[in-house]
């Protein structure tokens, strides 16, 4: 599918990026609104049944591997233009965010600043695989808490876009994530999203500073039980699989 790339640099522009930056640090987790249009979510959903034989590279049955229930199918190279699109104009908002969670971490890696600097860098270490995805779910269907980890290097931070209509489309269904602190019980959140909007999250830990300087709190991520209908979201992972 076609897209243009002004229209979605001009599109995340209008975002409250400090707003989105505090969200992240405080929540772990930050929404951003209207990212993809109508048209655009029926269109990139649509590819789960009429995409052509090279737009995915292999399809999860959820329930035969104890993820939950529901499906998806990874996309392989190359991606459909506007999921590359969006990969690479979010990935240098988001990476500074990932260097300074890092250095908060005592983390000495750090990020390059363009989207093709850190994909050239997880080749060569041999995770070579696309990772941007599209989940379905229909009646009855979830995902089991998880992080997305493929390989050795990991970006901190991922995306998942809402291709489907609450209310209209499905019930339930909503994004579920989990933080583990040290020695405290878990905390959950419920993050709504509409149609088109984006949430970024962490992939599997952030920074939270405490009394004694940044502590390490560990993030997990799921989906809840469907009670109708049919829900499809697109993921953006921004690290390949080996």
């Amino acid at each position: 599918m076609a897209a243009n790339p002004h229209d979605s640099a001009d599109r995340l522009a209008k975002h409250d990026w400090q707003g989105v930056e505090t969200e992240l640090d405080c929540e772990g987790v930050a929404v951003l609104p209207g990212l993809l249009a109508t048209a655009e979510c029926r269109a990139l959903a649509a590819l789960y049944d009429d995409g052509d034989e090279g737009t995915f590279r292999s399809r999860v049955v959820m329930a035969r591997h104890g993820f939950g229930r529901g499906e998806y199918k990874y996309f392989d190279y190359p991606l459909p233009e506007i999921v590359a699109q969006l990969r690479t104009l979010l990935y240098p908002r988001l990476a500074p965010i990932a260097n300074r969670w890092n250095a908060a971490l005592g983390l000495e890696l750090r990020y390059p600043p363009s989207h093709a600097q850190y994909l050239a860098r997880c080749h060569a270490a041999g995770q070579p695989r696309a990772t941007p995805l599209l989940l379905r779910y229909g009646p009855g269907d979830f995902n089991c808490l998880h992080q997305d980890l493929y390989g050795e290097h990991v970006f901190p931070l991922q995306a998942v876009i809402l291709l489907s209509q609450p209310g209209r489309d499905f019930d339930g269904g909503e994004l579920v994530l989990t933080e583990q602190r040290p020695r405290m019980q878990s905390r959950v959140s419920v993050v709504p999203l509409g149609q088109g909007d984006a949430a970024i999250f962490a992939v599997s830990h952030r920074p939270v500073q405490g009394t004694r300087g940044f502590y390490r709190v560990n993030m997990r991520h799921g989906v809840s039980r469907i009670r109708r209908g049919t829900r499809t979201t697109a993921g953006l992972i921004f690290h390949d699989a080996a």
